[in-house]
């Protein structure tokens, strides 16, 4: 229902998605009446650090920055799974991170342009001069797009305060997740809103 009155407001385009995840921490402790750690969350690793609770994956408009479609899994998820059903069939072209290579073949679709980052470490193993920069500067042109897919997890993280999950289970949290990026979409628009809905005045007696 947000979504749909983003769209009519000409604040929702999708001609284009970003693809990304964001790993929601859940308690690690045993310490409950069951003895034992939430079973639909689990433990993946991210650089050196081990993070225990649910992944939340998100197709953002690459115009915007505003969310339209939202999928959970437990943390040990690889993004690339979710990748097809984070796109909602209408947008020409797919911007994503290296986490998502191989993402062309997992959706049935001969229509779309992708923008997948490439890996730091293969740039590095490029010889320096012009084809090193030319790849350099693509690179670039891509994670300013990408930038965008961050907002929304920090409108949810430091606004809304998700830093853990609430309930047990993914489906509570699925829910909760849901509407909060529902209330992002409406916190990153409010002073188009607000400019759009005019100012109110009282009536002179």
């Amino acid at each position: 229902m947000v979504n749909a009155l983003l769209a009519r407001k000409g604040l929702l385009l999708k001609r284009g998605s970003i693809v990304d995840a964001t790993i929601i921490a859940a308690p690690s402790s045993t310490k409950n009446a069951e003895g034992e750690r939430d079973p639909e969350m689990h433990q993946t690793k991210k650089g050196n650090q081990w993070f225990f609770g649910m992944k939340a994956h998100i197709g953002v408009d690459a115009d915007s920055g505003l969310v339209h479609t939202v999928t959970t899994t437990a943390a040990n998820e690889a993004d690339v799974e979710q990748v097809a059903d984070l796109l909602h069939g209408k947008e020409e072209q797919v911007w994503a991170d290296s986490g998502y290579r191989g993402a062309a073949s997992r959706v049935n679709r001969d229509d779309l342009q992708w923008h997948i980052a490439a890996r730091s470490s293969d740039i590095a193993k490029l010889p320096e001069g012009r084809a090193k920069t030319k790849v350099q500067k693509a690179e670039h042109r891509k994670a300013s797009v990408r930038a965008k897919v961050e907002h929304p997890f920090r409108v949810i993280k430091r606004q809304f305060g998700l830093v853990k999950v609430r309930f047990r289970g993914l489906a509570k949290n699925t829910a909760h997740v849901v509407t909060l990026f529902a209330l992002s979409n409406l916190w990153m628009v409010r002073k188009q809103l607000i400019a759009s809905a005019g100012v109110v005045r009282p009536k002179a007696a």
